[in-house]
């Protein structure tokens, strides 16, 4: 039996899976590791404003600036990947993010300085749905959750080390931050010009070889007519983006509320950083060979395994606080991503019809990210009011995302017509196999 004939079976180990893979995916793949590696700002935006001699309140308000800009980037991005193609958008994001990052070293004043990094936010956004329609477009249906695994482990593997190489680059430059922001901005520019060198020019209406009715790279444009509204009209899938933001918005208290409980029942914070760091070794080392498990589960069974998981870590935080309830916690939502992550990421991409792939996963991306913003802003003030009890009112907001999960997530196999739109009774969906 051929190679060939084994692919079309089923889905694929993780070296097959990239072996196997186009350039333009590979490209991807890498840059998004290298994108992530070089993303610095984010953490290093308050210091890089203190130095700068601006007030605490204005630092945190540019923070705050910069991570709306983000969540809105994503919306923008989807639009743009539909419209222009995932290389357009890709270049269009990494070169205005080069320019605008450099710039920020050399703004006058407080409002110019604020709109760049407002700028920055949306920019920097850009590429990530562009990123995920082209590996989702150019990947069989039988490898989407594989493929979505290896594009999460590249950006957690980048998220690991950029604080470490950011601190490197401010001292080697004295402690100062113009060499950390002209590394950005040269990383930035890096991947624009691969992406202009290695992607395909235009989305295509298939998936590429294997991954379903479309003509793949090189075949005619799909119409790219549609709009975010086209999105909502699918019932089902509004239910999806509903579960996707309580269970980010329940996800994120590892990172707001559970500090503040740990420093208010005077645990050691060596418990929560050892905690965090769990989590990040756990998933890094662990999702990608379990995904050569999960890859063929049905996506509602796993979705719903993962927000319930979710929900009983976050619930486990109200426990009496000690080292191993904070440790316990931790690892059973760390096991819920190594589970369910990349079917959680990979499902937008196969949820509708092909010509609004970008905004499906924009929209999902957008959800995603208001809930990480609205989350810590809900835990503290529940926090405040209710103290160490705060843990089980936050974790029935899992319940409330299994509930629109299961109802909001199509089973594996409802494939309709590629050119089909969201008025249909059931828009394209592929699962793996």
């Amino acid at each position: 039996m051929s190679s060939e004939t084994l692919t079309a079976q089923g889905a694929a180990g993780i070296w097959v899976t990239f072996r196997e893979s186009p350039l333009a995916v590979k490209t991807v793949l890498g840059g998004v590791f290298v994108n992530k590696v070089g993303s610095f700002l984010n953490i290093f935006l308050v210091l890089f404003m203190a130095a700068q001699g601006y007030s605490a309140g204005q630092a945190a308000t540019a923070l705050g600036v910069y991570g709306a800009g983000t969540v809105g980037g994503v919306l923008v991005g989807g639009a743009l990947a539909d419209r222009l193609g995932a290389r357009n958008a890709t270049v269009i994001s990494m070169g205005s993010s080069a320019v605008l990052i450099a710039a920020l070293l050399y703004l006058p004043t407080y409002p110019l300085l604020l709109a760049a990094v407002a700028l920055v936010g949306v920019a920097g956004q850009i590429y990530r749905p562009a990123s995920a329609t082209l590996l989702s477009e150019l990947t069989s249906d039988s490898r989407q959750v594989m493929i979505f695994a290896m594009y999460r482990f590249g950006l957690n593997l980048g998220t690991m080390a950029a604080p470490l190489i950011g601190f490197a680059l401010y001292n080697l430059n004295h402690q100062n931050y113009d060499l950390l922001f002209w590394g950005e901005a040269l990383v930035a520019l890096v991947y624009a010009v691969l992406a202009q060198l290695t992607l395909p020019p235009r989305r295509t209406a298939g998936r590429g070889p294997g991954g379903g009715p479309g003509s793949g790279p090189g075949g005619a444009a799909q119409d790219p007519a549609g709009s975010y509204l086209m999105v909502l009209r699918d019932r089902r899938y509004v239910l999806f983006l509903v579960a996707t933001f309580f269970n980010a918005a329940v996800y994120i208290q590892y990172l707001s509320t559970l500090p503040l409980d740990i420093s208010a029942a005077g645990v050691p914070i060596f418990w929560y950083t050892l905690a965090v760091s769990l989590n990040g070794f756990v998933v890094i080392a662990f999702e990608l060979p379990m995904t050569k498990l999960s890859q063929h589960w049905p996506f509602r069974a796993t979705l719903a395994v993962t927000f319930t998981l979710v929900g009983i870590g976050v619930a486990t935080y109200g426990l009496p606080m000690r080292p191993a309830v904070i440790l316990a916690g931790t690892l059973i939502w760390t096991v819920s991503e190594v589970i369910g992550a990349p079917t959680f990421f990979a499902y937008p991409a196969m949820a509708g019809p092909a010509h609004l792939r970008g905004r499906y996963i924009g929209s999902f991306q957008f959800m995603f990210g208001l809930g990480a913003a609205v989350g810590p802003i809900a835990g503290g003030a529940l926090f405040t009011g209710l103290g160490h009890g705060v843990w089980p009112v936050l974790a029935a907001g899992s319940a409330v995302a299994v509930v629109c999960g299961v109802a909001g997530v199509r089973s594996r196999g409802t494939v309709a017509s590629p050119t089909a739109t969201v008025e249909t009774p059931d828009p394209v969906t592929s699962a793996p196999r």
